[in-house]
């Protein structure tokens, strides 16, 4: 939900403002003599640390080994097929 103030209210809570962007996520609309001159908006996320990803990615889930082999299997079978130049048709 976007709030609306006037500038100098918003100078007068600034602190406020800022931990509604950061904590809550909340945009303002700051307004001088009732025309719209700027906006709060929350900042966008951040990159993650490599702590973070690590944590991701052991949350996602495994192949089996067994799994992870047909994989390879598919893979490859696919590699050499785009290696193959096409057929030519049979003309009849």
């Amino acid at each position: 939900m976007k709030r609306i103030l006037s500038v100098t209210e918003a100078a007068r809570n600034f602190s406020d403002l800022i931990n509604r962007a950061f904590y809550r996520g909340e945009s303002s609309l700051l307004l001088r003599a009732g025309q719209p001159v700027a906006s709060l908006v929350p900042a966008a996320p951040g990159a993650i640390t490599g702590k973070e990803l690590a944590e991701i990615w052991d949350s996602l889930p495994h192949l089996s080994q067994d799994e992870a082999d047909e994989f390879a299997k598919d893979v490859e079978e696919a590699r050499e097929a785009m290696n193959q130049p096409p057929e030519a048709p049979a003309w009849d």
